[in-house]
C-alpha cells in the first residue's frame, strides 16, 4: 500500500478560508483502494515552514507528496510541472516577512521537476469533468516555496519519495467577495484531488519521464 501525503496552506492576505486546506480536511477522511492517506495542514509562513514540512515528511514517511495551494486568479486547476529556487513574494506571508529576490534553498539547484504524472493527473481530471491543465509556473509565493522545498528534500534526505503541488481555484464564497474572481466548487476541487491520489497510485514516473502505464505522453 503506497502513503500519499497531502498538504494544504492556512488562510492567508487577510481571508478567512482557504480552498486547500477546506479540501484536505475531507480528503482526511477518504479511502482509496492501494492508499493511505495522510493530510498536513502547513503555515504560510516562510520562517517556519520548513520544520513543520520537514517534521511531517518524518512522521509520515510518505511514498509521495502531492502539495495543494490556492491560486485564486486561476479559472482551472493547475497540475505544476516545475519548482524553482526563488522566493519573490507579492505581498507579506502570515508573519509579515515578504522576501525579494531570494533563494528558498541557498546553494540549491535551479529548479525541480515534478515527479508525479502531471500530463496523466491532469488529463483524468479533465476525463471525470474536473477542468484542468498542466502549469508551467508555480509562482514565487509559499506555494513554490513549498513545491520547491519538498523536491529538495526528496532529493537529499528522502530518496524515492515523489513530489509535486496543484493550485485549486479560489471557492465561490471567496470570489462573491471578489467580483470578477474566478471560483470552483470545494466538491469539484475535492473530486479533482480525488483523481490526483489515484493517479499517482496508479502511475509511475521513471527517471527520465517516462510512465509505467501506456497512453500518457511526457
Amino acid at each position: 500500500m503506497q502513503k500519499i501525503l497531502v498538504t494544504g496552506f492556512e488562510p492567508f492576505d487577510g481571508d478567512s478560508i482557504n480552498p486547500s486546506l477546506e479540501a484536505i480536511r475531507l480528503l482526511a477522511s477518504h479511502r482509496t483502494a492501494g492508499v493511505q492517506i495522510v493530510v498536513a495542514p502547513l503555515p504560510v509562513s516562510a520562517e517556519h515552514i520548513t520544520a513543520t514540512l520537514r517534521h511531517v515528511l518524518h512522521e509520515h514517511r510518505p511514498d509521495a507528496v502531492i502539495g495543494v495551494g490556492q491560486a485564486g486568479g486561476r479559472t482551472e486547476v493547475s497540475v505544476e510541472r516545475i519548482a524553482i529556487n526563488i522566493d519573490d513574494f507579492r505581498i507579506p506571508d502570515n508573519d509579515g516577512a515578504q522576501p525579494v529576490d531570494e533563494p528558498v534553498v541557498p546553494g540549491g539547484p535551479a529548479a525541480y521537476f515534478s515527479t508525479l504524472p502531471i500530463k496523466a493527473i491532469a488529463q483524468r481530471m479533465r476525463d471525470t469533468g474536473v477542468p484542468a491543465q498542466v502549469s508551467q509556473t508555480a509562482g514565487t509565493f509559499l506555494c513554490n516555496h513549498v513545491f520547491y522545498l519538498v523536491c529538495h528534500l526528496a532529493a537529499t534526505e528522502f530518496p524515492g519519495m515523489r513530489a509535486g503541488f496543484i493550485h485549486v481555484p479560489a471557492l465561490p464564497e471567496q470570489a462573491a467577495r471578489n467580483p470578477g474572481m474566478c471560483s470552483m466548487a470545494l466538491e469539484t476541487i475535492v473530486a479533482g484531488l480525488k483523481v490526483a491520489i489515484e493517479t499517482v497510485r496508479d502511475v509511475t514516473v521513471a527517471a527520465r519521464g517516462r510512465r509505467t502505464e501506456p497512453g500518457y505522453s511526457t
